[in-house]
């Protein structure tokens, strides 16, 4: 799509050359304005360099802008869609430079995906406004509005299955579960940037070039706001991640136990469909569900709590839930780490989830398990399946190992 854009404005030339030079600069700033990640929900920075949903909103809204600009201060324009896709790929590999020098460049993936949502747009609308149907049709009251308002939401949801899309390719996860993410992001940070992108548009047709700077300036105002709001949640993270790691540092368990049973956990939920709060809640609980052995005066054997009579797995958890929630970790992760020992049909799900986790990283060893070692661990699970591990959860266990060990 690139390729062929770049040769069409090669061949046509530049239509509206300043308007163009304003929103390549625009959708640049946006660029250099990004600030790295944003984790999507379940996935913690710590555990996962989660990759995010949109890092630079401001160049986004101004792709879109141009993709849906018809008039410019009043006087028609006649770009059309191969050269949006041109002036949006030309702006986002100049601000990008930058950002590549200093090694914090966007992925290619998010490259392409902007530029096939933006491609999408541009295609809707600039055909219907370069032929004058949508003049004829719709003029300039309220149908067109509507009719902006239709092709946004076609947009965004162009553009939240592609990045489910892509999400499935990096992770293997299922479809729907990706999709549904996706889509409720769109409530946050995309409708911001799709509103913004529509208003930049009209007010360009009114006011003119002026109208860009004045209209980035909520979204500038949101983007510091989400800034802030990414900063405190990884704080927060670090602290937790912190706290699991006691009782490693005291010796109670095996290095690396609690980090590999929350990304594991993790995965496992999100094979099941958990939606981000769900699997955010998951994975706090079994990055502390060891927490209670830190009561213990004698040290469980390399901290294999699965191998312990029920009564005492109980008692350790009841433990772990009464420290957890000194710590100002929210109730329902308190919960989760003292119900982790129940039998599982009197579980939540995150709880079942927790302990088929924690006992497989038991049994297979730690991080030194094999293929064998994983297979050995996984028919345990699957003989404890009559009371102590809930079939699914175990056999979704069993589909994410085939993908990592593969």
């Amino acid at each position: 799509m690139t390729a062929a854009a770049l040769v069409w404005v090669v061949t046509h030339g530049v239509a509206q050359p300043g308007n163009a030079l304003a929103f390549g600069l625009f959708i640049a700033v946006g660029e250099l304005a990004r600030w790295g990640a944003v984790p999507r929900p379940g996935e913690s920075p710590l555990l996962t360099g989660a990759g995010g949903r949109e890092p630079a909103p401001l160049g986004a809204a101004g792709a879109l802008a141009y993709a849906l600009l018809g008039d410019s201060a009043g006087e028609p324009t006649g770009h059309g869609a191969f050269q949006v896709v041109a002036v949006v790929v030309a702006g986002a590999l100049v601000g990008a430079v930058p950002q590549v020098a200093r090694g914090r460049g966007p992925a290619l993936d998010h490259v392409a995906r902007r530029v096939l949502t933006v491609g999408f747009a541009a295609v809707c609308f600039q055909p219907l406004y370069g032929s004058g149907e949508l003049e004829l049709q719709l003029g300039h009251g309220p149908g067109y509005a509507l009719f902006l308002l239709v092709l946004l939401v076609l947009t965004a949801l162009c553009d939240a299955v592609l990045a489910a899309v892509l999400l499935r390719a990096h992770t293997g996860h299922p479809f729907g579960p990706l999709l549904r993410d996706e889509l409720r992001a769109l409530l946050g940070i995309g409708s911001a940037v799709c509103a913004t992108g529509a208003v930049m548009a009209l007010a360009v047709a009114v006011a003119g070039l002026w109208a860009l700077p004045v209209f980035c300036v909520p979204l500038l105002l949101t983007q510091l706001s989400l800034r802030r709001y990414v900063a405190v949640r990884a704080t927060y993270g670090q602290t937790i991640a912190s706290l699991a790691r006691a009782t490693e540092v005291a010796g109670y368990t095996r290095p690396g136990h609690a980090h590999r049973v929350a990304a594991l956990s993790t995965a496992v939920g999100r094979e099941m469909g958990l939606s981000g709060p769900e699997l955010t809640l998951l994975e706090h609980a079994a990055l502390m569900h060891d927490i209670g052995q830190l009561s213990l005066v004698d040290p469980v054997p390399e901290g294999a709590t699965s191998s312990l009579p029920a009564a005492e797995q109980r008692r350790i958890a009841l433990l772990g839930g009464a420290v957890v929630r000194q710590t100002g970790v929210p109730a329902a992760v308190a919960a989760v780490v003292e119900q982790q020992a129940d039998p599982y049909r009197e579980q939540p799900l995150a709880a079942r989830i927790v302990r088929a986790v924690n006992a497989y990283d038991d049994l297979a060893g730690g991080s030194g398990a094999g293929a064998g070692g994983a297979l050995t661990a996984l028919e345990q699970l699957r003989l404890g399946t009559g009371r102590d591990y809930q079939p699914e959860v175990v056999e979704s266990l069993a589909r994410v190992l085939a993908r990592v060990l593969a």
